[in-house]
């Protein structure tokens, strides 16, 4: 898909702004630039055959509300500020969305300490929830099984594929030239301008880049001659759906309280705004950035990913963990049994395969999982590192913060 304000794709002469990246936050990021000066020049290039073809096209399809979040972190921030914008950006351009709620549960004796953690994070965070009884519990999920629960209202589902449709078509009724089938090999800094080359042979020379790569986005920065601060290591996310006659089973979003160690929210049940339910998902390491199956294997990847220092220290600290989701990854009954923690009615006869996706998780050298979004500067560049969900949801609000990155760097270079 090549959508433009020219017939060729690009401009004859330099740009302003090429932005790396055909997915939601590339799109907002060069709707926010526009937004702030509409008289600038843009090129969105992406490696695939078009736009949102990876994070954003395989993800739950979830706005979260903000409640996990540490108060005054640019997650919670960003999530919150984010979810009030797109659920007006959906109002305006009529893209279905639902605001069904999530009921987050213990199913631990531990958990309380952790419920009530995330509902004082959620009030911090401005977030409307509510603890629920026993019978309210019920009343509302009678599948469930019965205990300590928060209702969070503000989380909902909707299809973020629509929504980069409609960001994209804003972006080329604007002029911007979005290039898919442009896989950068190269990223050159000479004097004011970058030059970001194809495999292909083609290039776009501009004042500013800004890398929105996602599961490539340390790569890129490398590419600029910079160590990234942080490695990308994918996780694979794998789904099953409910057979449509068992859908029933949840009415909300149904979550177990988290693991505030691990950046991931366990097996959950996901209702879609297609009127589907998906549940999963295991979080396994990929062998490839877009190693959707296990026999997508990458040995560059693989050879890279074995010899970092943090590779190891993360396994050290987080093996059991990671076993546990391998293990359900290969062995279906025992994600069923996750499963039933939260709805004990759930058998093996209800679950049919999903597509799965690919996150990409940023790694500090220190083997540390980063939490939060991290954002990078290279001279003429400002890079996005780390933006794992709830990244969809903030997207408009990343986008945002990305271009004041950027324009603080205009003004200083006197553009």
């Amino acid at each position: 898909m090549t959508g433009t304000g020219n017939p060729d794709g690009f401009a004859d002469d330099t740009v302003d702004v090429v932005v790396i990246g055909a997915g939601i936050i590339g799109l907002a990021t060069a709707r926010a630039l526009l937004d702030r000066r509409n008289d600038l020049s843009i090129v969105v290039v992406d490696k695939e055959g078009t736009i949102a073809g990876h994070q954003t096209g395989h993800n739950s399809g979830v706005i979260h509300s903000g409640i996990y979040y540490r108060p005054g972190s640019a997650k919670a921030e960003l999530a919150v500020e984010g979810r009030v914008r797109m659920i007006d950006f959906c109002l305006d351009r009529d893209i279905a969305h639902e605001m069904c709620g999530k009921v987050i549960l213990a199913t631990d004796p531990g958990d309380g300490a952790r419920l009530d953690e995330l509902e004082r994070r959620g009030n911090a965070n401005g977030v409307r929830l509510e603890r629920l009884s026993s019978d309210a519990l019920l009343e509302r999920e009678p599948h469930v099984r019965p205990g300590a629960a928060l209702l969070v209202h503000d989380a909902g589902i909707v299809d973020y594929v629509a929504v980069c449709q409609a960001m994209a078509a804003d972006l080329i009724e604007a002029g911007v030239s979005i290039s898919t089938e442009f896989t950068v090999s190269a990223i050159a800094t000479v004097r004011e301008f970058v030059e970001v080359a194809a495999d292909d042979g083609r290039a776009v020379r501009a004042r500013w880049l800004v890398n929105c790569a996602g599961l490539h986005s340390d790569h890129m920065v490398a590419l600029t001659g910079v160590s990234p601060p942080a490695a990308i290591m994918p996780f694979r996310g794998e789904y099953h759906h409910l057979r449509a006659e068992r859908r029933d089973l949840c009415r909300h979003l149904l979550y177990p309280v988290p693991d505030p160690d691990f950046p991931f929210l366990g097996a959950h049940f996901t209702r879609d705004i297609h009127g589907g339910v998906h549940v999963g998902p295991n979080a396994v390491p990929a062998f490839a950035r877009e190693g959707y199956r296990w026999r997508d294997i990458d040995l560059t990847e693989v050879r890279q990913l074995l010899g970092r220092r943090a590779t190891w220290r993360l396994a050290r600290r987080y093996w059991r963990t990671g076993a546990g989701e391998i293990y359900r990854s290969l062995h279906l009954p025992a994600l069923v049994k996750a499963l039933r923690e939260l709805v004990p009615e759930t058998t093996l006869d209800d679950l049919e395969p999903a597509p799965a996706g690919v996150r990409a998780q940023a790694i500090a050298p220190t083997g540390d999982l980063l939490d939060d979004f991290v954002f990078h500067d290279t001279p003429r560049a400002v890079h996005v590192v780390n933006a794992p969900s709830p990244a969809a949801t903030a997207s408009l609000a990343i986008g945002d913060r990305v271009a004041a990155r950027l324009f603080e760097r205009f003004d200083a270079d006197g553009r």
